[in-house]
């Protein structure tokens, strides 16, 4: 290992994260109504009013680590709570169960939910997040009623109080999703961290968790992770559904596996973590685009057409995974393939996401790694999240990494 590359790498990460964040302030936050504009251009123009609820609780959760790894900065609370307030005031459908939109207009009023609670995961983390900086109990309150409503709806404890039922016809078809035991791990890591007196039921849900990801999701036979399986881990290979492996979903599996199994420790610990270096290493054999660079969006385990009509294009997530995940694998094993991928997912990152010129990554990228046209930095689903906490998290593990030395 060269520690100074490793620094410079560092460095890099730092830069990034700075410019990432000034963009977002800058260009996203909404002085009239509250929250955080995420559809913004390359330039960051807001292209589109419409909020995702989604980026509400994300950017408030970001703007809380970013106080809890660095301190409290002023700018950086207020974005957190503006967007805590937001999400109060327009968010949660209070005649559903506190159920919680997918979207809403500028100014808050409701557009669309959707059956997915994913609104919720990132309303609880957020407000997780801001109770452990500020240690005022009515955020962790939040976090931990949404926490519980989020188990009851991912375990079929309750009816939906939404109204939706499951995504198919259960009479016909019935499976399992990989996102419910992941995100809820992640949720989980997150509210443990903040939230100590409550260890014991939160190692109870993600010990759930790595079960049900492990049993019913992992393939050796196929050297994959599915996305969707049968209700008993059955493969459906008739059906493309059955056969979807989303790289960059898988990656960001194994970190969150990874520190799930650091925590636990010991014998069990050890193989948790094994299954979640094999998790990310099948994801680079079936995503990593050997011609062009970069993950592949989608691939189909078996070699056969994947439906979505995305699937060779180059998202900005994925990448920002495999620079957390490999890092964390690197620092845990001292496996030097480990680091050998994070700088190669690094060197990709610079030459086709990084913008120089206006801050902040690309989202979409087509395969040969041209940003798709007109270009943007935030969508419905792009927002200030996944690219400053993986600079946030490259920072911290290549720190703990030079203190080894």
């Amino acid at each position: 290992m060269d520690a100074a590359a490793l620094e410079q790498a560092r460095q890099w990460a730092k830069s990034e994260l700075d410019s990432c964040v000034a963009f977002w302030l800058t260009h996203g936050m909404d002085r009239e109504h509250g929250g955080v504009y995420t559809c913004l251009d390359r330039t960051g123009a807001v292209y589109s009013t419409d909020k995702s609820v989604w980026m509400q609780g994300r950017c408030a959760w970001l703007f809380s680590y970013l106080c809890s790894t660095y301190g409290v900065r002023r700018e950086w609370l207020d974005a957190a709570e503006s967007c805590l307030d937001f999400m109060e005031s327009y968010c949660v459908n209070r005649a559903a169960g506190n159920r919680m939109y997918f979207q809403v207009t500028a100014d808050g009023r409701p557009l669309r939910q959707r059956r997915y609670c994913f609104s919720e995961g990132f309303y609880a983390i957020a407000n997780a997040e801001y109770y452990g900086v500020t240690g005022k109990a009515e955020y962790l309150e939040r976090a931990r009623r949404a926490y519980h409503l989020i188990r009851q709806l991912n375990n079929g404890l309750i009816t939906d109080p939404a109204g939706f039922g499951p995504k198919v016809i259960p009479e016909t078809r019935s499976g399992r999703s990989l996102a419910d035991p992941m995100i809820f791990l992640n949720i989980t890591g997150v509210l443990r961290r903040v939230d100590p007196d409550n260890a014991a039921e939160y190692d109870s849900y993600s010990a759930e968790c790595a079960r049900l990801i492990v049993q019913y999701h992992m393939k050796p036979d196929l050297r994959c992770t599915l996305e969707t399986v049968g209700t008993g881990g059955e493969v459906w290979k008739d059906v493309t559904a059955g056969r979807v492996v989303n790289p960059g979903h898988d990656i960001e599996c194994s970190w969150f596996l990874m520190e799930y199994a650091n925590m636990l420790g010991g014998t069990d610990g050890a193989a948790l973590h094994r299954n979640a270096e094999d998790i990310f290493n099948w994801a680079l054999d079936a995503g990593w685009d050997a011609e062009y660079g970069g993950l592949l969006y989608f691939t189909d385990c078996l070699g056969k057409p994947p439906e979505a009509y995305e699937h060779d294009m180059k998202l900005w997530w994925p990448h920002n995974e495999l620079l957390i995940a490999s890092l964390m694998a690197y620092r845990d094993t001292r496996n030097e393939r480990y680091l050998d991928w994070f700088y190669k997912a690094m060197e990709y990152c610079k030459t086709y996401f990084c913008d120089p010129e206006y801050g902040e990554w690309y989202g979409y990228l087509r395969r040969d790694g041209k940003p798709t046209m007109p270009s943007t930095k935030g969508s419905t689903f792009k927002g200030p999240f996944h690219v400053p906490r993986s600079l946030i998290m490259a920072d911290g593990l290549i720190g703990q990494i030079l203190k080894t030395l």
